[in-house]
């Protein structure tokens, strides 16, 4: 799949996409709604107010982009102090056992009540981030669904565990050489079978289903690849569609380096094309307006701020 991204104009386009969909699905399962459109004002404009599901969701993309780097030079998961840390304060006040135990969202009776003192939590994530790291023979996707079964048994953030371990697989394969960069969107598949997600998780704790756990998570992958795949074709096609439809209707403006920025950034400001292009302001303004002419974008206001949309391609992303 990395390959296939490398066959884009530009593969930020897809890895700018692709984030900031996994981002704000993986928030979605834990209840923090935001939109596509506000997301990518939120990125676009310099001065707009954002709410705070979207600010959320902004920390979750930083997260997943400034994972990777680190994780290829063969740095660790993360020392366990975190997690840990995040127990000891809870011990402190007294012990937090209620506070952190999993209940069924319509019944609220307690299915699961993960470890809650500070020397379990240090020790299993040790052991997770160990198990992480041994090389044998055991394939990678089986490796990911085991220590994503384990990270949210563990539990040991008071908030954000989900997120955080669905932000750990796309980073694991990552880290094994699977993927170049986090292109993949994972919690789409969790969130269109997530009764089958939480029951699977819940029965390999009381029941050791693990065959039918490493299986979800497997067929997890294997949808969202193809998935992306497809993405990838459908943004050359559309990618050389607008290049031709500029080349006929507005060949003065054509730039190849114009169009990639505008499928890098679909929600572009006149000053992002000055900075990128080394133009005038001027000169920026004057790209855009013509290919607004041609309807390729569309003009939207972000308070003060005006923002060129590139329509079509926003509409495929948001798909």
């Amino acid at each position: 799949m990395t390959e296939l991204a490398n066959t884009l104009p530009n593969p930020h386009i897809l890895l700018n996409a692709v984030v900031l969909k996994e981002a704000s699905a993986s928030s979605e399962i834990e209840n923090i709604i935001t939109t596509q459109d506000r997301l990518y004002k939120a990125l676009s404009s310099r001065n707009m107010q954002v709410d705070p599901a979207t600010k959320e969701v902004l920390r979750y993309r930083e997260a997943l982009l400034s994972g990777p780097p680190h994780r290829k030079k063969g740095g660790g998961w993360g020392n366990p102090t975190p997690p840990a840390d995040s127990a000891k304060a809870g011990k402190k006040k007294g012990g937090h056992r209620g506070c952190r135990a999993l209940k069924n969202a319509a019944t609220g009776t307690t299915i699961y009540t993960p470890p809650d003192d500070y020397e379990t939590i240090q020790r299993l994530m040790k052991n997770l981030e160990d198990y992480l790291h041994t090389e044998n023979d055991l394939s990678p996707f089986i490796k990911l669904a085991v220590q994503h079964y384990q990270f949210e048994s563990i539990h040991p953030f008071y908030d954000g565990n989900g997120r955080t371990g669905r932000i750990i697989n796309v980073l694991y394969l990552v880290m094994v050489g699977l993927l170049d960069k986090p292109v993949l969107y994972l919690s789409k598949y969790i969130i269109d079978h997530k009764p089958d997600y939480y029951r699977l998780l819940q029965t390999v704790r009381t029941q050791k289903t693990w065959e039918d756990w490493v299986l979800f998570m497997t067929k997890a992958l294997e949808v969202t690849a193809m998935e992306t795949i497809e993405k990838i074709a459908l943004i050359n096609e559309l990618f050389q569609k607008t290049q031709e439809k500029v080349r006929g209707e507005k060949p003065k403006v054509y730039s190849k380096d114009l169009l990639e920025l505008l499928f890098v950034q679909p929600y572009c400001r006149i000053e992002m094309v000055a900075d990128q292009l080394a133009v005038t302001r001027q000169t920026a303004s004057h790209y855009l307006k013509e290919l607004r002419d041609t309807g390729i974008l569309t003009t939207q206001q972000a308070g003060k701020e005006t923002l060129f949309v590139n329509v079509e391609l926003f509409e495929l992303l948001k798909g």
